[in-house]
């Protein structure tokens, strides 16, 4: 086995097992069951065009290039950031702890389900310290808060705007 593929370290069939995946779900080839599935109105008609796959470490290389070109300039989104030194266990157990944006269930998005353990954690920590019966807290991350901004704005038109 090649190591140095991505596809080898990880769950996925194997050429020696697609035809009795195909078999099993009655179709007799890939294509086929790509033309089966997808619908013809969003199906490509010529194959995309894409370069020779890259080994892991050349994509890692070539990333890392891509990243070097970058300018690097000190965010202040919100306008409330504090350089602050975190504590080594709130970045391990939560920061850099993966649960926080791996797969919960098939059909739940990683990364949201996350986030919301993540604010229920915080008021759980906040009623336990504060002795108070609630807790809040913000829901405005990223995606909430780019949906509240359009509907306030959407909101704000003026009355000639709205009719």
């Amino acid at each position: 086995m090649t190591s140095d593929k991505f596809v080898y370290r990880h769950n996925g069939p194997r050429d020696h097992e697609l035809p009795l995946m195909l078999k099993t779900i009655g179709a007799d080839s890939l294509d086929r069951l790509i033309e089966s599935t997808v619908p013809s109105s969003i199906m490509l008609e010529n194959p995309l065009r894409l370069p020779e796959a890259m080994t892991e470490f050349e994509y890692l290389n070539h990333i890392r290039a891509l990243g070097r070109k970058n300018s690097l300039f000190r965010s202040f989104i919100g306008q409330g950031y504090y350089g602050v030194a975190p504590l080594s266990v709130i970045v391990r157990n939560v920061l850099e702890n993966p649960s926080w944006y791996t797969s919960y269930t098939p059909y739940q998005a990683e990364i949201s389900q996350g986030r919301l353990e993540a604010l229920l954690n915080f008021q759980t920590m906040v009623i336990e310290l504060t002795g108070m019966q609630i807790a809040n807290a913000s829901l405005l991350d990223e995606s909430t808060a780019a949906a509240e901004a359009m509907i306030m704005m959407f909101n704000a038109r003026a009355r000639a705007a709205v009719k």
